[in-house]
């Protein structure tokens, strides 16, 4: 089994900037591809971000285009979020996961495909 931690989150004022990590260990990490997920309260949880390990293409949600980069560090066996420009609705608990499937920018924005998911970090982000 494939364990994903997140780490990184916490308050920060708008317009500054996290950067957030997820480190995979367990099985051989080979995934097809990682993606960022967020969920506010009350919310449904929405794809934020993923990159494809094959290639290395990188899809993103509207919301967050031109603010956040998605990374992956193949070394250290982990993905990074870097959060620039950050606004109160950037705030949600933000989890990492990984998916065997390879696919195109829409099968990456489904939760359903991704296998394996961190427990989420906090980000906060105050007006």
């Amino acid at each position: 089994q494939l364990q994903l931690v997140e780490s990184g989150g916490g308050l920060v004022q708008a317009g500054g900037s996290l950067r957030l990590s997820c480190a995979a260990s367990g099985r051989t990490f080979s995934p097809a591809a990682m993606g960022w997920f967020r969920q506010a309260p009350g919310k449904e949880r929405e794809f934020v971000a993923a990159v494809s390990f094959s290639g290395g293409s990188t899809y993103y949600a509207d919301s967050v285009k031109e603010r956040f980069t998605i990374s992956r560090d193949n070394a250290k066996n982990t993905v990074y979020l870097q959060m620039n420009s950050l606004k109160p609705e950037d705030t949600a608990v933000y989890y990492c996961a990984a998916t065997l499937i390879r696919g195109s920018s829409r099968l990456y924005s489904q939760s359903s495909v991704y296998n394996d998911w961190g427990q989420g970090t906090q980000v906060t982000v105050s007006s």
